[in-house]
């Protein structure tokens, strides 16, 4: 869940975004918010990588949606944005889905936790226009992916006084015209303003405050309808799914019936942090749809760090947290980079190979995080004197594109090829190796010297592309050349901090 800061939120209103579009009349008025952050930087010193972080982009033929599940996060990323990397990029990689942010009106401020603070169900923020959502959602379609929108359906805003939106809207903490009184909120008499205090009490987490953000009465079947209207105008729109931002402080019960009259194909990602001993569980959540497994996070997360990858040769996480039909894994996303739960991007080389390691293994279904880099834990992207965020640019600071890496890209091709084989897994002090069945293998080295040795695999013999350090186009590879002999054995050398990844798509000829 995100974190509401402990500074005061700015209310001066912005100016209008480019190319603004009147709100449709037809359409019900919805006021939104955001889930403010007081997230921790959890930044490292970045380490030498010798994985290369040059931007890439791939080309040839579209991918089969259906046979891949990679989602990839673009945190604040303009909705123009995201439909040239669809076209760019993200078709041609292989990836199924893009989560967007939250695409509602929300309140006015420079920070990145601005748009979990919803004012109003417009689909008009500083990332972009109804109009440019809904173009974008098609682009990514026609490049073979689906959209995933990030929403915020259990509270509202996190302010006292009575303010504007950034689409125009007014609102104050309990009442949102047209949409929400103060009867449509939680009032939960626990603590001091209502906030949460012990989350070892169901009642505190689901029924007060998260830092005094405005508590929505999701038991309520005004507040159901209503929320259930925003989803479905967002569906109309194309949208394939829903991120459902702090799904925890929302009894399952209730989360259930606000999206079990969508329509089945509709991917729900839930967020449910996972907390040691507490009463409210991702499993609990599990019936309704995906739940990102923050314990899988933290533990990868962990290893990498520590260089202690042998330990993952044993790694069960299927019989420790979610089962892996409903686990949504990944290293980090905008809570965990802030906070130090986990690896971030400037964790350099660990961050990588964790990543290389999501996509490798055989369970849950893989999340890849890209942002921008900040020195503020609060700091919004890039804005102009309205408000509008700048779109994001590969190779201009302080956007990262992780996601564009060679090795990122090479792994997302391997994921989609290897899809459904067993996962076999060796250690060798600081060589981690992972086989899937005949389709493929990695090799992934967190030690600080070159790895030199003749490996074992049941790849079918011939000459193939190490997707790490290159891609195979027009049948040549533009990296390292690996020959796999008849009994499957290949020379891999992998050098300090780096990885090695062959599978059956990108063998030559």
């Amino acid at each position: 869940m995100t974190r509401l800061p402990t500074r005061p939120i700015t209310t001066r209103h912005r100016a209008p975004r480019r190319r603004r579009i009147a709100w449709l009349a037809t359409l019900p008025l919805f006021v939104a918010g955001c889930t403010a952050g007081d997230p921790n930087s959890g930044t490292s010193s970045s380490d030498t990588s010798t994985i290369s972080a040059a931007s890439t982009t791939t080309t040839g033929p579209l991918p089969d949606a259906s046979a891949t599940d990679v989602l990839v996060q673009l945190f604040e990323w303009t909705w123009p944005a995201i439909a040239r990397d669809c076209t760019d990029t993200l078709g041609p990689a292989g990836y199924a889905y893009v989560q967007t942010s939250p695409p509602q009106e929300h309140i006015v401020g420079q920070q990145w936790w601005t748009q979990y603070q919803p004012v109003s169900y417009k689909v008009e923020s500083r990332l972009g226009t109804r109009d440019e959502f809904a173009a974008m959602v098609q682009t990514c379609h026609a490049a073979g992916v689906k959209v995933v929108a990030d929403v915020v359906l259990n509270h509202m805003s996190g302010q006292d006084n009575a303010a504007t939106g950034f689409a125009g809207s007014a609102f104050s903490h309990f009442d949102y015209p047209g949409i929400y009184t103060k009867a449509d909120f939680h009032h939960c008499g626990r603590n001091i303003n209502d906030d949460i205090q012990n989350y070892q009490d169901a009642f505190e987490v689901q029924n007060c405050e998260l830092l005094n953000l405005a508590d929505l009465d999701t038991g309520s079947a005004h507040v159901r309808t209503t929320e259930q209207g925003y989803l479905n105008d967002l569906l109309s729109l194309g949208v394939d799914g829903f991120r459902v931002d702090a799904a925890k402080h929302m009894s399952p019960e209730d989360l259930a019936a606000i999206v079990g009259g969508l329509p089945d194909t509709t991917l729900i990602v839930q967020e449910v942090i996972r907390g040691g001993g507490e009463p409210i569980t991702p499993e609990q959540y599990a019936s309704i749809g995906q739940v990102q497994e923050f314990g899988f996070a933290r533990e990868v997360s962990s290893f990498f760090r520590t260089g202690q990858v042998a330990a993952l040769a044993s790694f069960a996480p299927a019989g420790k947290y979610l089962d892996s039909a409903v686990a949504r894994t990944f290293v980090d996303n905008h809570d965990t980079e802030r906070n130090g739960e986990t690896l971030n991007e400037a964790a350099g080389a660990a961050y990588r190979l964790a990543n290389v390691y999501l996509l490798a293994t055989d369970y849950g279904q893989p999340a890849v995080y890209s942002g921008y880099s900040f020195t503020d834990r609060d700091a919004g992207p890039p804005q102009d004197a309205s408000g509008n965020v700048d779109d994001a640019t590969c190779g201009t600071a302080p956007w990262t594109c992780f996601h564009h890496e060679p090795a990122v890209l090479g792994m997302v091709g391997f994921h989609n090829a290897v899809a459904g084989t067993p996962l076999t897994a060796t250690a060798d002090g600081s060589v981690l190796r992972m086989a899937r069945g005949a389709e493929g293998v990695v090799v992934i080295n967190t030690g600080g010297a070159t790895f030199t040795g003749t490996e074992p695999s049941s790849l079918p013999a011939g000459s193939y592309c190490d997707v790490i350090h290159g891609a195979l186009a027009n049948g040549v590879c533009s990296g390292p050349t690996v020959t796999v002999a008849a009994d499957g054995s290949f020379s891999a050398t992998v050098a300090a901090n780096d990885a090695l990844a062959l599978h059956v798509g990108a063998r030559v000829g």
